[in-house]
C-alpha cells in the first residue's frame, strides 16, 4: 500500500467519525422539533439552524466532508467508500452510550460485527498495491449521475406505495449523497467545475430528505439505510467507471469479500427486526 493510500485511508476514518456523529446529533435535535415542511423551507431552516445542539451536528458533519474530499485525493474511491461503511459501527454505538437513545438490539450488534470483519479484511488486502483506475469520459458519468438521481426521486416517492416514510427518505437521502460523491470524484479527479453544481444540487437534496426522515423515524433506519446506500453505490462506480480494478489472486477475493461483509452489515443493521415486519404486515391486513 502506498503512503499516498494510506494517508488516504486514515483521513477517511476521520471523516467517517465527524460524518456520524453529526448525523446522530442533528437526528436528536430534528425528532423533538415542531414538523418540518419542505412547503415551508424558510421556517424549516430557522428551526434547525435556531437549534445549537443541531447547528453543532451540521458543522462537524460539513468538517466530515471536507475530510472526505481530501481522502479521494489520496486513495481510490472504492476504498474510501468501503472505510466509510464501518461508520454504521460508531452509529451504533453512540446510540448504546447515549442516554435515552435506546440500546441497539442483538442483532444490531450483530450487524456491526459483521461490517467491522469487512474492514479488517479490506486491510488485509491492501498487501497488494491495486492498479490504478482510470478517469471515464465525462458522458458515462453524467448518464451515471443521472441514472442515480432519478432512482432518488422514484425512491423518495415510495412512501406511497406502502413503504415506510422513514426508509423512504433515508434510501433517498443515500442514493442522492451516493451521487454527490461521485460527482465530487470526477471534479477532484478531472479538476472540473463541471461537477461542481452537481455535488452541490445532489448533496442540498439529500440534506433535505435526511432532515424530513429524521422526524419520522429512528436514526438506524434513516441514517443507516442512507449509509448503505451512500457506500455501497460509489463502491460499484468506482469499479464500473474508474476501473479500479481488485489486486490479482487470493487478495482480490479477500477485497471481494471485505466489500461484501460490509454491505452486508449495513443492510442487516437497517432490516426491521421481525416483530416489527409482523407487527406492519398485520396493521396492513386490517387496514384493507
Amino acid at each position: 500500500m502506498s503512503p499516498a493510500t494510506a494517508a488516504g485511508l486514515l483521513v477517511a476514518l476521520a471523516s467517517t467519525a465527524a460524518l456520524n456523529w453529526g448525523f446522530f446529533t442533528q437526528h436528536g435535535a430534528a425528532e423533538v422539533m415542531p414538523p418540518l415542511s419542505i412547503r415551508r423551507p424558510v421556517a424549516s431552516l430557522r428551526l434547525l439552524a435556531g437549534s445549537r445542539v443541531w447547528l453543532a451536528g451540521f458543522l462537524v458533519g460539513l468538517a466530515g466532508w471536507a475530510l472526505y474530499v481530501a481522502a479521494l485525493e489520496l486513495a481510490p474511491l472504492s476504498l474510501v467508500q468501503a472505510v466509510s461503511a464501518g461508520g454504521l459501527g460508531l452509529l451504533a454505538l453512540l446510540q448504546w452510550l447515549t442516554p435515552g437513545a435506546g440500546h441497539p438490539t442483538r442483532r444490531e450488534w450483530w450487524a456491526v460485527g459483521v461490517a467491522i470483519a469487512g474492514l479488517v479484511l479490506l486491510a488485509c488486502s491492501l498487501a497488494s498495491k491495486s492498479p490504478v483506475g482510470k478517469a471515464p469520459p465525462t458522458a458515462t458519468i453524467v448518464l451515471w449521475l443521472l441514472v442515480f438521481a432519478l432512482a432518488a426521486l422514484a425512491v423518495a416517492g415510495s412512501g406511497g406505495l406502502g413503504v415506510p416514510a422513514a426508509a423512504a427518505l433515508g434510501a433517498a437521502a443515500g442514493i442522492l449523497y451516493a451521487t454527490g460523491d461521485v460527482a465530487t470524484k470526477e471534479a477532484v479527479v478531472a479538476a472540473s467545475v463541471l461537477f461542481v453544481p452537481v455535488v452541490l444540487a445532489a448533496h442540498g437534496m439529500a440534506f433535505v430528505s435526511l432532515q424530513l426522515g429524521f422526524q419520522r423515524g429512528g436514526v438506524l433506519v434513516t441514517v443507516g439505510l442512507a449509509t448503505l446506500l451512500t457506500n455501497a453505490l460509489p463502491i460499484a462506480a468506482g469499479t464500473a467507471l474508474y476501473h479500479e480494478r481488485l489486486p490479482a489472486g487470493a487478495l482480490g477475493d479477500v477485497r471481494l469479500a471485505a466489500f461484501a461483509l460490509v454491505t452486508a452489515g449495513a443492510a442487516l443493521l437497517v432490516r426491521p427486526p421481525a416483530d416489527v415486519a409482523a407487527a406492519a404486515r398485520a396493521q396492513a391486513v386490517l387496514g384493507k
